[in-house]
């Protein structure tokens, strides 16, 4: 399991300055979950549960009732929620079987304050988010 979620880690941009070493520590924390078609993984304006990293299957997401995207295997979610907790912006729903590496803050915040270099590459990364948005 390790090395696929690495691997899939290794693709999100708040990741993506981590050395294989630093994303295998992430990817020993994520948990294997499975939705079912119809199941809502996350809903608009509700408290995040984490971070997804979508394995296998398809979710639609909406904003405000209307579909804005579909999201596949690769794709991602809520990485900004490990860090803020906040509300979620939208509603991700499993459209077929959805199989995913799930990371909450919870298990996240240790990991960052244990280890400087993962949470300074993981600073410099939101660093780029920010300034790729103004």
């Amino acid at each position: 399991m390790a090395s696929e979620a690495t691997e899939l880690l290794q693709r999100v941009p708040l990741f993506s300055g981590l050395d294989p070493r630093e994303l295998e520590t992430i990817a020993r924390t994520v948990h294997e979950r499975t939705f079912q078609p119809g199941e809502t993984v996350a809903e608009e304006n509700q408290g995040g549960v984490g971070f997804f990293i979508i394995r296998d299957g398809e979710a639609i997401v909406t904003v405000g009732g209307n579909e804005v995207r579909r999201l596949h295997s690769g794709d991602h979610f809520g990485e900004i929620a490990l860090i803020t907790e906040g509300p979620r912006t939208a509603t991700v729903t499993a459209s077929s079987e959805l199989k995913c590496y799930g990371l909450t803050p919870w298990e996240f915040r240790p990991l960052v304050q244990t280890n400087a270099n993962i949470a300074w590459k993981i600073l410099q990364a939101l660093a780029r988010q920010v300034e790729q948005r103004h």
